[in-house]
């Protein structure tokens, strides 16, 4: 007869803890080879600022981009040899700017969250709108920090920076050079993240650029270590490779930095930067077009019912209308 076990539950849940313990980093790797992970990447910035361009390159799709409709879901798979299941990222891209950022908590969830940090964040702005940079990033990261928790992953300059609680690549379009170039800088030390900063999205050495740390991100391949700060050039600048004392001061010739009343580094930063660039007094949620009447999604016999239904809308508000003025004329 064969043996039977005694063990408890507990007996063999300890067992199995003992056993993990006990192995080696070469053999952990060498099981977690046979799994296939799964990380999620969501795109969020300025609106027309290229986050669709960086997920097709990533995607080697070959295809105009489209504008992007609240927020739209696809995914990537990448295997990491012969015999192995393949990896996939599950790639998330919010479209209209700051207007839709409450959707952000579609794509941050605890699981991705807490699931060995397999969220990231790809922030892309746009700088030849400098005027609307700064809130389209406050607006964006402030969404994102509510549902996220803080962490204290950075060492260097600590005191004076706060990491971003996943890890955020900061990718921007440029036109203007030395005050944005600076203040870029900052902002990706302040929250550990990567820099990338396009003189255009034409360029092929950029564009592979911001492949790489995207492919670094959403599938955790060896994270791009080569370092360019001249602010003539594109960017491109690691999370963890800067320093407040190489970035330096802000740069501005028009305020007298010891004059303003900051609380901490980020908002001396602000005012600065907005003393150049003031920022717009424009309410960007008054200029998201209606979906439904967009060319590229026409559907003729969904539109015919829609505007049936419009019409029909429209004559009962009418209707309601006449209803309460009665009413209200009634003694």
């Amino acid at each position: 007869m064969p043996k039977i076990s005694s063990d408890t539950l507990w007996d063999i849940a300890a067992a199995e803890v003992r056993s993990r313990e006990s192995r080696t980093d070469e053999e952990d790797a060498e099981e977690d080879a046979h799994f296939p992970t799964q990380r999620t990447v969501f795109f969020m910035g300025s609106k027309a600022g290229g986050k669709t361009t960086i997920l097709l390159r990533f995607l080697d799709r070959d295809e105009a981009a489209k504008p992007t409709l609240a927020l739209e879901y696809t995914f990537g798979r990448r295997a990491r040899g012969h015999n192995t299941p393949k990896d996939i990222a599950h790639l998330w891209e919010l479209g209209g700017g700051i207007s839709l950022s409450d959707l952000v908590q579609i794509p941050i969830t605890a699981d991705n969250v807490m699931l060995d940090s397999s969220l990231s964040v790809v922030l892309v702005l746009d700088v030849s709108k400098p005027n609307a940079l700064w809130e389209t990033m406050e607006r964006l990261l402030d969404s994102c920090f509510s549902l996220l928790h803080e962490t204290d992953s950075f060492q260097q300059d600590r005191e004076l920076i706060s990491p971003f609680p996943v890890p955020l690549l900061i990718d921007f379009d440029l036109e203007k050079r030395k005050v944005i170039c600076k203040t870029l800088r900052f902002i990706a030390h302040f929250y550990g993240a990567s820099l990338i900063v396009r003189l255009t999205s034409k360029s092929e050495a950029t564009m592979s650029k911001s492949r790489s740390f995207v492919n670094q991100l959403a599938f955790g391949t060896e994270r791009p270590k080569s370092v360019s700060t001249d602010p003539s050039k594109p960017l491109a600048i690691p999370a963890g490779f800067d320093s407040l004392n190489q970035i330096g001061p802000p740069v501005t010739s028009e305020v007298d930095i010891g004059t303003l009343h900051a609380k901490n580094p980020l908002d001396l930063w602000k005012k600065v930067f907005e003393r150049v660039f003031p920022p717009e007094n424009t309410n960007e949620r008054k200029e998201l077009k209606d979906p439904a009447k967009d060319p590229q999604y026409s559907e003729p016999l969904i539109d015919s019912i829609r505007a049936q239904k419009d019409q029909e809308l429209e004559q009962y508000k009418r209707e309601q209308a006449k209803s309460w003025k009665s009413l209200a004329l009634d003694p």
